[in-house]
């Protein structure tokens, strides 16, 4: 006889669309039901998109029939379609004092992700914004030595940490409160906490706006930070390969899904730039993001060359834009952040953010917390 453990173990093999995890992990499945080999189960998504629904409904009956159920019942619960242009997916704020939130994302890792986060904060900064970066990179968090801040910590305010200022920008990092060197060995849980933290146990000021410079992929990370804060809007960077475009358009999608506003593309190592004749090669392409931008409704913010000031820079905690101010790269950098306020502007007088939409908790492991979570045997 077909039983819920049976069916439990079976919505395992269901991906929540977009991202890797299933629905059971996720802890979207609220309940199961089985009688006479009849099957009745509810989950409740975080997406308000009907195609969402659909594609979830499908793969539902298409797994559990695989097990015997002759009539599978399916009801998916989503919240309201928001009208807001961006959102907290769980109606929370963790940093109601700070004005704006941008998610620097990228599909894929070595893109260039990090180093583009951190010359945008810096630009924005010395175009008079208020500005922070919280690199919430866990596993790689390389803000520390690109801001030439590697073994400086953080100085400790009663129970707060207080971010660490330089180039006029407030900064946070894992790497700034760990040894150097020392790995992270956590399940996708301990990263969810650790986000959460970075964000309220802080002490930011009243910022204009806080970059967060997301690990590469979608997953964990990104589904808490929607999950945390009203995010205002979302920078994918690549690369002009089509290997590098293809995980691109997976973390466009993702944006869509959580409904973050995308403000654009940054096109990372998009020709290269000969030091002696300051003469631009397209070695790896150039202009190849258009068409992404384009099918996606938004921009390409900038085109960012491949200048060995650049890596230099990265590499000995010195930015480009603000040790080489006239260098092309960091003209091209102010252009994107001025780009990107413009949108922040945007996104803010068609309504921002609001928080009316409740969400299910994510908890333990990436699945909901007890309480949240009523399915028999689900584990949490």
């Amino acid at each position: 006889m077909l039983n819920k453990e049976d069916v439990l173990e079976r919505l395992k093999d269901v991906k929540y669309p977009g991202f890797e995890k299933d629905i059971v992990a996720f802890g979207f499945v609220k309940d199961i039901e089985v009688k006479d080999d009849n099957v009745f189960i509810e989950v409740d998504i975080v997406s308000s998109s009907p195609e969402v629904a659909g594609e979830l409904k499908a793969d539902i009956v298409k797994k559990v029939t695989l097990v015997g159920a002759k009539r599978v019942d399916v009801v998916v619960k989503q919240p309201k379609a928001p009208t807001q242009k961006s959102n907290s997916q769980s109606g929370k704020n963790m940093a109601p004092h700070i004005k704006n939130f941008v998610m620097v994302s990228s599909g894929k890792g070595g893109v260039g992700k990090t180093t583009t986060t951190v010359n945008l904060a810096i630009a924005l900064a010395s175009q008079g914004k208020k500005v922070g970066l919280l690199d919430a990179d866990i596993y790689g968090p390389n803000v520390p030595r690109m801001m030439g801040v590697v073994g400086s910590g953080p100085e400790i305010v009663g129970q707060k940490v207080k971010p660490i200022l330089v180039y006029g920008v407030e900064m946070m990092s894992m790497g700034s409160l760990m040894e150097e060197g020392q790995s992270l060995i956590w399940r996708g849980a301990m990263v969810m906490k650790a986000i959460e933290q970075l964000l309220k146990d802080i002490l930011w000021s009243d910022l204009d706006v806080l970059f967060i410079d997301m690990p590469p992929g979608t997953g964990d990370a990104q589904l808490t930070l929607a999950q945390s804060v009203p995010v205002t809007a979302g920078i994918c960077v690549t690369t002009p390969q089509q290997v590098a475009l293809d995980d691109t358009e997976r973390s466009l999608d993702m944006f869509q899904k959580l409904h973050i506003p995308i403000a654009g593309i940054m096109e990372n190592m998009s020709g290269f730039i000969c030091p002696e004749t300051n003469k631009e090669y397209d070695i790896f392409g150039k202009g190849t993001t258009a068409p992404l931008a384009k099918k996606f409704n938004t921009q390409v913010i900038g085109e960012i060359p491949i200048e060995p000031a650049v890596r230099e820079g990265g590499d000995a905690g010195k930015p480009v834009v603000f040790f080489k101010p006239e260098s092309e790269t960091a003209k091209r950098f102010q252009e994107s952040a001025k780009k990107l306020w413009i949108v922040i502007e945007k996104v803010n007088e068609e309504g921002g953010a609001n928080n009316e939409a409740i969400q299910p908790t994510i908890g333990v492991d990436g699945g909901a917390s007890a309480s949240a979570c009523s399915t028999s045997g689900c584990g949490h």
